[in-house]
């Protein structure tokens, strides 16, 4: 008697952990160097299929140092837009870049993010003399923001997007 309610328990519980079929998304861009578009605001990585783009005024990469523990912010919002994309194949630049982007590959899947801030620490460059200014470093990283699809979402506490270069 105790062997079969232990196997009627056992058969409901593994029913009663069905997960639906939720999908958790995120991301891993860390060993690929940030991209940028030279005739819009877009800058973005690139890894195989994947790609995550920041498309907020040229502005917020002002070549001026900022001080210590007070970096410049951005809200995101419908201006101020980070994305992800994960395409039908591997995407280039010129998916991106081009003012008639190619058909393919096709965007399979796209997370907009919904609420939270972007911050930018701003360093000088110096030239090998440790005087001359050759321009500035912008580290950009990602607080408490939220991505959201049409299946899913997802957050981030905090995601270094990394280091993107600008000249003088």
């Amino acid at each position: 008697m105790k062997k079969l309610i232990v196997l009627v328990a056992s058969i409901f519980v593994l029913q009663a952990c069905d997960d639906g079929d939720i999908t958790l998304e995120s991301f891993n861009f860390d060993t690929v160097s940030i991209q940028e578009c030279p005739d819009n605001n877009l800058i973005f990585k690139i890894n195989g299929d994947e790609m995550l783009l920041i498309n907020i005024p040229e502005a917020s990469f002002t070549n001026e140092e900022t001080p210590d523990g007070n970096p410049r912010t951005v809200n995101i919002n419908s201006t101020n837009q980070i994305i992800y994309r994960i395409y039908s194949g591997t995407v280039t630049s010129s998916n991106i870049c081009t003012t008639i982007p190619s058909a393919t590959p096709i965007v399979k899947n796209e997370w907009n993010a919904t609420g939270g801030t972007i911050e930018i620490i701003t360093d000088a460059l110096y030239a090998s003399d440790g005087i001359t200014i050759t321009g500035y470093n912008h580290n950009i990283k990602f607080v408490n923001v939220n991505f959201s699809g049409s299946s899913n979402s997802f957050s981030f506490t905090e995601y270094n997007f990394g280091n993107y270069e600008t000249d003088l």
